[in-house]
């Protein structure tokens, strides 16, 4: 079964390939919805995009720390689109479907490298929003296309381009791929978080 990609979240740590893959999605009808930095980048390139703030009303507070943690991100993603209690949910509250999912996370691998990082410093660099994303992407994946590897946008964006959506093997193996960059993220903060002093 095919998705026919509609809207798509794009909130990245790493915009290499970003703005291509926007443009790529806006040129196939894909409504954009992004965060501050991504956002910018986005805009910047004359690619409309709507700002996530302006989806859910609420500003992105506390240093960025909450930005999509908000039920309009999350219901969009989360939602059974065959599940009509679900539907008549979505409706009451204003809630609309996202079709997919691009996001990476904050550099904690590259911040802990570095030789005179405070343990402060290594802890804002924990990504919560972007995994929570990912991870509720992925849980339902059977409507929703996750994209957690930049290496894979040119063959997403050919997809969607050519059919307008992503076939159900492709989003499986993709959830598959997201469980795995959390479960490694996850991992990385565990140890680094035994053994540093502090």
């Amino acid at each position: 079964m095919d998705i026919k990609i509609k809207r798509a979240i794009i909130s990245v740590s790493n915009k290499i390939g970003a703005v291509d893959l926007a443009r790529s999605l806006n040129k196939a009808g894909v409504e954009i919805i992004s965060t501050g930095g991504t956002m910018k980048a986005i805009r910047a390139a004359g690619v409309p995009v709507t700002y996530v703030s302006d989806l859910t009303g609420f500003p992105e507070i506390m240093n960025g720390r909450v930005k999509t943690l908000n039920p309009k991100i999350h219901g969009g993603i989360l939602a059974v689109r065959d599940n009509p209690e679900h539907v008549k949910q979505m409706e009451e509250n204003g809630i609309a479907p996202i079709d997919m999912v691009v996001v990476n996370l904050y550099p904690f691998k590259a911040t802990i490298r570095k030789a005179d990082v405070t343990l402060a410093e290594a802890i804002e660099n924990i990504d919560i929003g972007g995994p929570a994303m990912i991870r509720a992407a992925a849980k339902n994946f059977k409507f929703v296309t996750v994209v957690t590897n930049p290496e894979k946008y040119d063959e997403i964006a050919k997809m969607i381009s050519e059919t307008g959506g992503v076939d159900y093997e492709t989003r499986k193996k993709l959830a598959a791929e997201a469980f795995a960059h959390t479960a490694e993220y996850d991992a990385m903060i565990t140890e680094y978080l035994s053994k540093v002093d502090g």
